[in-house]
């Protein structure tokens, strides 16, 4: 298997560009449901241990279903399928450009759960305007072992999230293992108090964040720092394109951020996107949704053969579900609801 391994603002991103599974024609929605189905051994293979880790996001590049796209991906991870992803959109499209396969400017790009536009500025620098998002429910609350009671949003960006409204401790590099634990425990506690995305989908990306002191002057300071736990229960060292355009969501329906208005996150280990957006079309149900628009950087760390060599006793891959109780528990749970902007589940 060939692939390309990328980090974007600190979070790695492996696209597979030879050697993946061949999931015939159809939507995107289906092909990922095939994948999930009869070839999830290849996502095994491409990230999880020996070959990968639990923080790597995979990405299968796919003929694209709309033939107004330049291309088609599906996202994965260490323990599922991912209906878009921010950071690794900026990825795959830098990996796209460094290959030769898609030059600088706009281009198409299509998911499971829709067609992300993406502006290619530089060799490293892309602009996301990602799939409709908007806020579904306002200050829940949620009880959780050893924090009390924690109030938040649940929101789609692309995946599901719960916003907590504040961290429970400062969001510094040296609380990490503690930000890890108690994030957890709240998608524990928000699984167990029966709290959902639209049609019963999994919420299974939580973010912690806290207004900066120090707004953006001149390109230094920005508006919020975050942390946010992905599914299998690790972190994103980036400020997640999905969790920002879930945020913008938020805050647009508040009021708090107008259209076009730029709006700065950096991630508690200090990757930076600068987001904006604009009102996106209503849904059927009447909610209002924004499409946001992300820029953030990303660099390529390598090309690599990945090898299942004859006779290695460690050649199939560890799902990290194995050793993660939560990862376990969020791999049961997937595909048990969808979404109601396409995917079959988004982790």
């Amino acid at each position: 298997m060939q692939v390309i391994d990328s980090h974007t603002e600190g979070e790695p991103t492996r696209v597979i560009v030879s050697g993946g599974p061949d999931l015939g024609t159809g939507s995107l929605t289906e092909r990922l449901i095939r994948f999930r189905e009869q070839a999830d051994c290849y996502r095994e293979f491409a990230v999880n241990e020996p070959r990968g880790w639990e923080a790597i996001v995979g990405a299968l590049l796919c003929e694209p279903n709309d033939p107004s796209c330049d291309a088609g991906v599906i996202f994965f991870n260490n323990v599922g399928y991912l209906g878009m992803c921010g950071h690794g959109m900026i990825g795959v499209a830098v990996t796209l450009h460094y290959l030769g396969r898609i030059g600088l400017g706009i281009q198409r790009i299509e998911t499971p759960v829709g067609v992300v536009t993406v502006d290619v500025v530089g060799a490293n620098e892309v602009t996301i305007e990602n799939v409709p998002s908007y806020r579904l429910r306002k200050n829940v609350r949620v009880e959780v072992d050893g924090i009390g009671t924690v109030e938040g949003d649940v929101a789609w960006g692309g995946n599901w999230f719960f916003m907590v409204h504040g961290s429970p401790v400062p969001l510094k590099r040296e609380n990490l293992d503690e930000l890890v634990l108690l994030s957890r425990r709240v998608s524990a506690a928000l699984a167990a108090q029966g709290h959902t995305g639209e049609n019963g989908a999994v919420i299974d990306h939580v973010e912690f964040a806290i207004e900066s002191a120090t707004a953006p002057v001149d390109g230094e300071g920005c508006n919020s720092v975050n942390f946010v736990l992905c599914p299998g229960g690790i972190y994103d060292r980036s400020p997640c394109g999905t969790g920002t355009s879930a945020k913008l969501a938020c805050l647009a329906a508040d009021g708090t951020l107008l259209p076009n208005e730029q709006w700065t996150q950096d991630s508690v280990t200090g990757g930076r996107f600068r987001a904006s957006y604009r009102p996106g079309a209503s849904l059927p149900d009447g909610k209002e949704t924004i499409v946001a628009k992300i820029t953030g950087r990303s660099f390529i760390c390598g090309e690599t053969t990945l090898i299942n060599q004859e006779g290695d006793p460690f050649g199939q891959p560890v799902e990290e579900g194995q050793v993660s109780e939560l990862g376990q528990a969020l791999k049961v749970k997937e595909g048990s609801g969808a979404n109601s902007m396409g995917a079959d589940h988004a982790s």
